[in-house]
């Protein structure tokens, strides 16, 4: 199968479980990784064997107690550095569903990689160090989460063995979370007491959390709600990466968001290189190393794609078919809200969006009005704090859909020097003609 001649795994297997996309998130060095491995090996997803190897390579680094952290970080530079830098995935299965475990790298100078994975997932699991706290990230990767749609979210305090697993600590943790949530409204939040390294309450009860009533980290992940996939809504896949493989072709990887990707059907990817759309097919579609016949919304699959020539497909561009094809924007309004820019935002500026999997600097061409927290037409700036009608025009094509239609496709942040400034919907598209 061309799929396992790539190195990006994708990690679906036939199952008649329903699946899920779980991203782990929060602070630098709060233990997500560590909490990814320990879940997977006390389940019986890594061995025994792996994991003594895994034990030996973080030892003979200098790295002693990595050794979980190292199911997850694959890369030589994370292992060297203690710190996740690129998305991993694995599978694991549970009695009740097929997850996808997304591990995202918590350090700032890697938010557009945890960017990706939020976009990736149907739930996040936000890992809090009980000796740290809330910090930037914590903030940040929660409020990129609820941002890409995410709506229920486990908040697991970890490291409650460095805080003698003192219920007071967990409780003052679990009152800084409370007033960071509640006003940006999940679904569902359950907060946890873990230990990672020593495995307290990730797949097994322990003594040292006795008067925690609730659940393991495996209870909560098996009481998330899946959502109704939005296949009747038209194809639109996103995609993360593209492969070009030596007699076979080009292989784009990403994930259904909404709509049904048929194998043998015509397709359009948008922008594409020519920054107007290109027309092909799909011939093949692939999840787990087997061919299957089409893949709905919340499948990451690869497909081979026909009629499309090297560098016409990239990171960013959708993916739907020629008579109901991706919108691509010459104008849009948005409602905007700004979270923590360092001064004003006026007419002119500039950042950059990022919308899916795409990455693209759009200018503010007029502020409409202002929303909250008071109102006001056509003000001359806007501030932390504020919500407003803005209107932008991108600087390089790019898909965007309007929330009333495809709202999986309508969201987006905006970061500037190294931090999210805001985030926001997209209201209204003036589209740009395609030419296929």
């Amino acid at each position: 199968m061309f799929i396992k001649q790539i190195t990006f795994l994708l990690y679906y297997m036939a199952s008649n479980k329903e699946h899920f996309n779980v991203v782990f998130i929060g602070h630098v060095d709060h233990g997500k990784s560590t909490t990814v491995g320990r879940l997977l090996f006390d389940a019986g997803t890594v061995d025994e064997q792996t994991m003594r190897k895994l034990k030996e390579k973080a030892a003979e680094a200098g790295k002693a107690g990595f050794e979980f952290a190292y199911v997850m970080d694959n890369l030589k530079e994370e292992r060297e550095r203690g710190v996740t830098i690129d998305l991993s995935h694995k599978k694991f299965e549970s009695d009740k569903y097929e997850f996808t475990i997304i591990d995202a790298p918590g350090h700032a100078d890697f938010i557009k990689n945890m960017i990706t994975g939020v976009s990736q997932a149907d739930a996040a699991v936000l890992c809090v160090a009980a000796t740290d706290g809330v910090n930037e990230q914590t903030k940040e990767h929660t409020y990129l989460a609820k941002t890409f749609g995410i709506d229920q979210l486990i908040v697991a305090i970890n490291k409650m063995d460095m805080k003698n697993y003192a219920e007071s600590r967990f409780n003052e943790v679990k009152a800084d979370m409370e007033k960071l949530v509640k006003p940006l409204g999940f679904k569902s939040v359950r907060y946890i007491p873990i230990a990672s390294l020593p495995g307290d309450n990730v797949v097994k009860k322990s003594e040292n959390l006795s008067w925690f009533t609730g659940g393991t980290l495996l209870d909560h992940l098996n009481e998330f709600e899946v959502a109704e996939k939005p296949t009747s809504l038209p194809l639109r896949l996103p995609i993360q990466d593209v492969y070009s493989i030596k007699g076979v072709g080009l292989v784009p990887v990403g994930r259904v968001e909404t709509g049904i990707l048929k194998s043998n059907t015509k397709i359009v990817a948008v922008p594409a290189k020519n920054g107007t759309g290109k027309a092909g097919e799909c011939k093949d579609v692939e999840m787990h190393h087997e061919k299957i016949p089409q893949a709905i919304p919340g499948y990451n699959i690869g497909f081979l794609a026909k009629g499309f020539d090297k560098g016409d497909l990239a990171k960013g561009d959708v993916v739907g078919t020629p008579d109901s094809p991706p919108t691509l924007a010459s104008e849009f309004t948005a409602q905007l809200f700004v979270l923590n820019h360092p001064s004003v935002i006026t007419v002119g500026y500039s950042p950059v969006f990022h919308i899916h999997t795409a990455q693209v600097s759009c200018r503010i061409t007029q502020i409409i009005k202002k929303v909250a927290p008071t109102q006001e037409d056509n003000p001359d700036f806007i501030k932390n704090g504020d919500a407003a009608i803005v209107k932008f025009q991108p600087l390089k094509p790019v898909v965007i859909e309007p929330k009333d239609s495809i709202p999986h496709l309508a969201r987006f942040a905006i970061r500037d020097s190294g931090k999210t400034v805001a985030a926001g919907q997209c209201m209204e598209v003036v589209k740009k003609e395609l030419k296929f």
